[in-house]
């Protein structure tokens, strides 16, 4: 049988074998563990300092010196009795003794190592056996094996077994030994040594932390090692708990006290992990021994409780604070970026999960993912008082920032901690990227990628990371490296559209720009467009979610306006059912605005406002600079309109980035406009400005539709919101020399977008274009502006003319006619009993049509109101352009439809109920639409267009509107007996025109084709060969760049003159023609028309 002290005594050799491998070469370190000995040898050597001689202390000390004549020397240094001094400290770290005697005296409070002293004894030490650093490692194992629970038949022991705190782990024991050697250490440094002594008592003081320092480690990585307490916690949880009570707004998450002599107290940990990394930094032993502390505190089960940030122990704060205390010291900071975990395969939506920081990044107040934080803070909105609700809102965001801001602190530390550590982070960033691009997709399911807690905490991380190189005066924007994706693959840009240039293109500029011999781009290139990609599939995604709960929020609004209806349903048979729908509709709308105002805290965060405004301004204005010439946008300001070449690697950039600037600007102005005004509006500005102008530097014509939405926004005063640019516009530089040409420019191309809604598509843009004339149109600068826009580009301000007259003339007729429609149902029911009498079917199916139309007619009575003050604002200003041929026929013929339908017979349709919640003014119309007259009443061709209108013309009709105008108070006596004069004219034309017209049988080959008048110019399609009058494809082209006979692409200037067909045609005319025509007459010979008709 085997003697159980050999088998003892081979574990403990195992150990000191594995011990010893772990340490650092006495050359490497000053605390190294002495190498195991065995019973049988030889005793331990001496350390590798030899102890000074006995003389050598006294030839050190200084000569006193005396500092004056008359005041005492000096005194001498303390002496250390150094071999006393060591053992007494030995004796006092371990808390052990080799001495019974010692141990009895103490109460047995110091532990009597018997079997060690024993085993000293048999190898012939010298009696008594000192207590010394050259047998601290044999102490600290005999000790550490000592096990409370163990039986003994040695009496005379049993009093030190008993002696032993019974829960006292091995890890505490280690930290009690380590507080009471920096207790000693503290003495050492404050008593007045001889240097030397004292530097031979810090020699083995740091020779026993080094050993402690190694067992400490050594227990964290393998607990069992020796004997420990049953149930209590061990391993990594011994060092987790001290971290987590580093944060003072912890609750009670511990139950031990920070106070105990064997735990780390809040001001001990950091020195105590500056240990442990000195001794196991090397060859990455530091990985073992904190690795697992590092997966514990990040996944610590508080980050996954359903109250989230708003427990009321606080308790994510300890793990953020125990975070802070690790990455605070660069070694561990590397080390957590070497982790199996900091960077793990994973789906996107369970990266989250797994990564080290994500349970803490994932942490936020949205309903999906947090849905007890709107419960608690948001529960029934509508009975809360707005204080209420701010107050939740304040606190909420309050706790945000904190986290935040942690958690900037905790990257940032990474970053700063080595090259290593920061392209660890780096890839952590490109990871979450490329997990979740489909993030960014219009159906995308919301369990399939990452939670908007997470990418949002994210955007406001990286955000923080871009503010050193976002200064005012723009100092560092060209370290930015404008070909980044050929010179990095962190991005994968294979799926997504670029601003204007196909997959294609852009993979051959990749090819041609990439350069294996080239650096790799610098942090503040990585960080930008790290930052531009999380902010596309992360934190605008998280915007377009908010905005349509709001969409949803109105559809159910609308639904309970259908519900409740005019509350008929009462006393009747449907009365509980109806009730019963009208209160869950109300349940799920108070849910949906819990779930808004969440929502709101964090995306309308005045910080993260700022900063994202911030960045905003920084990439459009970097966007300009890309394109600008001379590449100093914006000291100085550009030039517009851009040259007509784009640079190609404009081209290929991903078109998400011009998109997110637009839609992050609409949600600004939307929802916080008044964060723009400290920094943002210029910048709004002068961004739409330089697209706008340049139009063709974009692709995607919704983008550029989005710019004047922003405008308009921006621009627009409601509710609590007050303009922000409308100031700017009327002031700005750029905006009084680029506006009106831009805004006419755009009025033009977004009549042909290409997409099959583009019909539809271009009413919402000119809506907006029409309002920012109006914001802009008592601006002296502006009406100058647009008076050399006639001057100069007189062909594009008559297209805009004409595509202005084509909308009047489309919206006044659809509103006119659903207002009608509207009418004629309201009178129907009316008739309450009549009405009642019909079909079920019928009844609903009649109201359902209303809703359809009222919905409907607001928005193009708005847009045809907006557009006739456009009108006559513009008639006002400037005249020649709506005189040309191919305007003025036209424009009169749609002035007196509209006129004949506002005043005529038919004016009584448009009654309808509360015509205000239609929008519609038929006083404020039928006004505008007298001045566009008045404006042009001295305009021969504008008289002669009105009188050759045989469809709507008529006397009686302006007699009437005169008459309306005077009891209406609609216009002064001035401007009504102008109007008259003007119908005077108007008759004298008429009858000269007949007179002229009276050409008898004519040619069918002399007649247009399309509008069948005698051509005066014609001319012959190229492709079609159709001969017509050139007024007539003229106007056609203004519309429509086609051939109207087969479709073809057409441009005037590719029509062919007929002069043999023309000469032909004046021959006809000449010899049919009255030559005594009537003139226009000036108004003093015009007699004055009875204003009573």
């Amino acid at each position: 049988m085997t003697n159980p002290q050999d088998d003892a005594d081979r574990i403990r050799l195992k150990r000191l074998a594995k011990l010893q491998s772990a340490s650092p070469s006495p050359a490497a370190s000053t605390s190294t563990t002495p190498p195991p000995t065995t019973p049988s040898s030889t005793p331990a050597a001496a350390p590798p300092k030899p102890k000074p001689a006995p003389k050598r202390p006294a030839e050190t000390l200084p000569a006193p010196v005396p500092v004056a004549p008359k005041k005492r020397p000096q005194a001498a240094p303390a002496q250390l009795d150094l071999p006393k001094w060591e053992e007494e400290t030995v004796g006092r770290v371990f808390n052990v003794t080799l001495s019974k005697d010692v141990a009895e005296k103490s109460g047995w409070e110091v532990v009597w190592l018997k079997h060690l002293a024993a085993e000293l004894e048999s190898e012939g030490m010298q009696q008594p056996i000192r207590l010394s650093a050259d047998i601290a490692d044999r102490l600290l194992i005999s000790r550490l094996e000592l096990n409370p629970q163990s039986m003994s038949d040695d009496l005379e022991y049993l009093a030190v077994i008993a002696s032993l705190p019974p829960q006292q782990t091995v890890f505490e024991y280690l930290v009690g030994c380590w507080k009471r050697l920096n207790v000693n250490r503290s003495i050492i440094t404050k008593k007045n040594y001889p240097p030397v002594q004292a530097q031979q008592a810090t020699d083995i003081l740091e020779k026993l932390r080094d050993l402690i320092i190694s067992y400490a480690g050594l227990t964290l990585q393998e607990p069992e090692m020796f004997p420990q307490p049953i149930g209590k916690p061990l391993g990594p949880t011994e060092l987790l708990t001290p971290l987590l009570s580093l944060s003072a707004l912890t609750g009670p998450l511990l139950s031990s006290s920070a106070t105990s002599a064997n735990t780390l107290g809040p001001a001990e940990v950091e020195p105590f992990l500056q240990d442990l990394v000195k001794r196991f930094e090397p060859d990455n032993e530091i990985d073992g021994v904190l690795g697992p502390v590092v997966n514990q505190l990040c996944f610590h089960e508080s980050l996954f409780r359903p109250e989230g940030l708003a427990g009321g122990d606080g308790s994510w704060r300890a793990v953020i604070s125990g975070l802070e205390a690790l990455v605070n010291i660069k070694s561990i900071a590397v080390m957590i970026t070497r982790l199996q975990f900091w960077n793990p395969e994973a789906t996107p939506v369970t990266f989250e999960r797994v990564s080290l920081l994500g349970p803490l990044l994932r942490l936020g107040v949205f309903d999906r993912e947090w849905p007890a934080i709107a419960n608690t803070y948001y529960s029934k909105p509508k009975d809360r008082s707005q204080a209420d609700i701010g107050s939740s809102t304040a606190s909420l965001r309050g706790t945000l920032k904190s986290l935040q801001s942690s958690l900037f602190n905790i990257l940032n530390a990474l970053v700063r901690a080595s090259p290593d550590s920061r392209e660890a982070v780096l890839q952590y960033f490109a990871r979450v990227v490329s997990l979740n691009v489909r993030r960014a997709g219009m159906q995308v399911d919301p369990d399939t990628v990452a939670s908007d807690c997470f990418m949002v905490n994210l955007q406001a991380i990286l955000l923080r990371f871009c503010e050193p190189f976002m200064d005012a005066n723009y100092t560092k924007i060209d370290r930015i490296d404008p070909a980044y994706y050929a010179h990095s693959s962190r991005i994968d840009l294979k799926e997504e559209t670029r601003i204007n240039a196909t997959s294609e293109v852009a993979e051959q500029w990749r090819q041609k720009n990439e350069s294996a011999a080239a650096a790799p781009p610098n942090f503040i290139s990585d960080i930008f467009y790290l930052t531009l990609a999380t902010n596309h599939y992360g934190y605008q995604k998280t915007i377009s979610t908010f905005e349509d709960l709001a969409r949803q929020y109105d559809e159910m609004n609308r639904h309970l306006e259908v519900l409740e209806g005019d509350g008929s349903w009462r006393g009747s048979p449907l009365q509980a059912r109806v009730e019963h729908s009208i209160n869950a509709v109300k349940t799920e709308m108070d849910k949906a605005m819990a779930t808004q105002l969440a929502y709101t805290v964090q995306l309308a965060d005045p910080e993260l406002v700022f900063r994202s405004v911030g960045f905003t301004n920084f990439v459009s204005t970097w966007l300009i600079r890309h394109v600008d010439p001379k590449h100093t946008h914006p000291n100085p300001s550009l030039e517009l309109p851009l040259p007509r070449e784009v640079p190609e690697s404009f081209n290929v950039l991903p078109e998400y980035i011009i998109e997110d600037i637009v839609d992050y600007h609409l949600f600004v102005v939307r929802q916080s406009p008044d964060s723009l005004e400290l920094s943002g509006k210029n910048e709004l500005l002068v961004w739409a400005l330089t697209f706008l102008t340049s139009t063709w530097y974009i692709k995607n014509p919704f983008l550029k539709s989005k710019l004047v939405e922003a405008l308009f926004y921006a621009t627009l005063n409601w509710g609590n919101h007050r303009s922000v640019l409308a100031m700017t516009l009327n002031t700005h530089p750029m905006a009084l020399k680029y506006l009106v040409p831009a805004l006419m420019h755009f009025y033009i191309e977004v009549e042909q977008t290409g997409a099959s809604s583009q019909f539809y598509d271009k009413f919402n843009s000119r809506r907006n274009i029409a309002y920012l004339f109006k914001a802009i149109w008592d601006n002296s600068t502006h009406r100058e502006a647009l008076k050399k826009e006639t001057r100069t580009n007189m062909d594009k301000f008559v297209r805009f003319v004409n595509l202005m007259i084509n909308d009047v003339t489309y919206l006044m007729d659809e509103s006119l006619s659903d207002l009608a429609k509207i009418h004629e149902i309201q009178t129907e029911m009316e008739d309450t009993e009549t009405f009642n009498s019909k079909p079920a079917q019928y009844r609903r199916e009649r109201e359902s049509a209303l809703r359809t139309l009222e919905r409907h007619t607001s928005g193009y009575v708005q847009l045809g109101r907006s557009t006739v003050e456009m009108l006559k604002a513009f008639t006002g200003e400037t005249k020649e352009p709506f005189m040309v041929p191919e305007i003025v026929d036209r424009l009169a013929a749609m002035l007196d439809y509209n006129l004949d339908a506002l005043a005529g017979p038919r004016c009584q349709n448009l009654v309808v109920k509360n015509p205000e919640k239609y929008k519609f003014n038929p006083k404020q119309l039928l006004s505008d639409i007298i001045d566009v007259y008045l404006n042009l009443s001295d305009q021969g061709e504008f008289v002669r267009a009105v009188a050759a209108d045989g469809r709507s013309y008529r006397k009686e009709l302006f007699e009437r509107t005169a008459g309306i105008a005077k009891r209406r108070v609609l216009k002064s006596d001035t401007e009504i007996e102008k109007l008259l004069l003007f119908v005077v004219k108007v008759e004298e034309k008429k009858a000269t025109l007949e007179a002229e017209e009276d050409l008898g049988e004519v040619p069918d080959e002399f007649l247009d084709p399309l509008m069948y008048t005698v051509m005066r110019d014609p001319v012959t399609l190229p492709s079609s060969q159709v001969v017509l009058d050139r007024s007539t494809i003229k106007s056609h082209l203004l519309s429509d760049a086609k051939d109207p006979f087969n479709r073809v692409p057409l441009a005037l200037e590719d029509v062919v003159s007929n002069p043999e067909l023309k000469q032909r045609i004046d021959a006809f005319l000449a010899e049919r023609r009255n030559k005594n025509t009537a003139l226009d007459k000036p108004a003093d010979e015009i007699v004055k028309m009875d204003e009573s008709a």
